[in-house]
């Protein structure tokens, strides 16, 4: 029996996200509400075309009902404002449906060999990994660095200098990640490893996603004794981990500062570990964020033992660390050339400064880079030694940015309360699905 054309179309449709962007229902904020079949990972992919477009996601309603996925985020543009640029509404719209075109920064990376570096970071490395590169004639087109916990990781895309082809030739590929290894190596046993390794660049996955999972592999996640800590207790967000019994939920409960791309890099986390949000709520109030989500494994049980729950604690919280290195912004806006980030990362490792993390980009033949930098030690750089080295590289190309501070988690009053494992989270689940079926839209009172 020949299988109905109308029948297939009908179930494309059925499985086929649903978007809708509206900006009549809240006055301060764009409502972007996503229907769609559950799978895994879906929430990830809804949230990173956000992130990926630089929208703040101010409030969030999750629920899954069934094989079925639906949600809602209030979205601010940069400026916080609604949306209102056609192309950005469209971009949305697009990006979130099946089949859709690889982003352009996506699209960017095409024709470039990527490298993936992982060890212990040290004052001065990155000045390194770049002077090798520079020396075997690898141009760096795009590259971002992200360090915690006395670790680093790296994602380099780079080119043939000479030719501006991929780098292919298995003995070269061999040769640079031989150089990187021993200079991520040192002078010193790291007892992780040191590791480099080249991957197609249409293969990677999202470079921020891969950078935290790069990290996690890496377990920065775990406190070594010997280790300064990153920062003090009263700078930690607040994160509570408890078991409903009665419904097979783990609730995540987590309290901590609002910046940019939180929401990214927590639901990042839970996904890669390979736990599924079944409801969840994000709000944010001024500088404070509360997300809170009802999570199962793949199989659909809840977290089984303490040392699981411990374990969730330390993930999401390197997660909300990682991008938020301390360090004063540094932008660097010049002509590429060779040799230039070899160049300026030298002139920082001798001025005494220490870079926590970097963005590297190339457009056009002009190099635009963003570095945060402290001193050797991890402190605020003294501004002298910041004017010495603006003097160095060129004032007219270095410019501190200070109107963009990285911020750092901080606890709200009765935040050990909700770490050490308190009841505030829970609460009866009818009344989170009704009200988040309510800011869906999907009934008239949640009263």
């Amino acid at each position: 029996m020949e299988w109905p054309a109308c029948l297939d179309e009908f179930l494309s449709r059925m499985n086929t996200p649903r978007v809708v962007i509206d900006n009549a229902v809240c006055p301060t904020a764009t409502l972007v509400k996503v229907d769609s079949p559950r799978k895994h990972g879906v929430l990830l992919e809804a949230v990173q075309v956000l992130t990926d477009l630089d929208l703040s996601i101010n409030k969030g309603y999750i629920s899954s009902d069934g094989r079925w996925f639906m949600d809602v985020f209030h979205v601010t543009d940069p400026h916080g404002r609604k949306l209102t640029d056609d192309s950005v509404i469209s971009c949305i719209e697009h990006s979130l449906t099946p089949g859709a075109a690889p982003s352009s920064a996506a699209a960017a990376l095409d024709g470039l060999t990527a490298l993936e570096l992982t060890g212990t970071d040290r004052p001065g490395l990155l000045s390194e990994v770049f002077a090798v590169l520079a020396d075997l004639r690898c141009s760096v087109v795009e590259a971002k660095v992200w360090t915690h916990n006395g670790r680093i990781a790296a994602l380099i895309f780079v080119r043939d200098e000479d030719s501006g082809s991929p780098i292919e030739d298995a003995h070269r590929i061999r040769r640079v990640e031989a150089r990187l290894r021993h200079v991520l190596k040192g002078d010193r046993d790291d007892v992780r490893g040191a590791k480099s390794t080249t991957v197609p660049s249409p293969s990677l996955t999202h470079s921020d996603r891969r950078l935290h999972q790069l990290m996690f592999a890496d377990r920065d996640y775990e406190r070594i004794s010997s280790a300064e800590p990153t920062s003090s207790s009263s700078s930690q967000p607040s994160i509570s981990v408890q078991n409903w019994v009665d419904r097979g939920y783990s609730i995540v409960n987590i309290q901590c500062r609002d910046r940019p791309k939180l929401l990214f890099d927590i639901v990042c986390t839970l996904t890669d570990m390979e736990y599924v949000v079944f409801h969840g709520t994000i709000d944010t109030d001024g500088d404070r964020a509360h997300q809170e989500f009802y999570i199962r494994h793949l199989d659909g049980s809840p977290i089984s033992s303490e040392a699981e729950r411990q374990r969730v604690i330390q993930c999401l919280q390197a997660a909300i660390e990682r991008r938020a290195s301390e360090g004063l912004r540094l932008e660097l806006c010049t002509m590429d050339r060779r040799g230039l980030l070899a160049d300026v990362t030298r002139t920082f490792r001798e001025n005494g400064l220490s870079v926590t993390r970097a963005e590297v980009s190339t457009k056009d033949q002009m190099a635009m880079n963003v570095f945060y930098v402290t001193d050797a030690a991890g402190h605020p750089a003294d501004p002298k030694t910041i004017d010495a080295v603006i003097e160095t590289i060129g004032s007219t190309s270095l410019k501190v940015n200070e109107d963009r501070p990285l911020r750092s988690c901080q606890n709200r009053p009765g935040g050990d309360e909700a770490a050490s494992g308190g009841g505030a989270g829970l609460f009866y689940l009818g009344s989170l699905v009704k009200r988040n079926l309510y800011n869906l839209g999907l009934i008239r009172s949640c009263s």
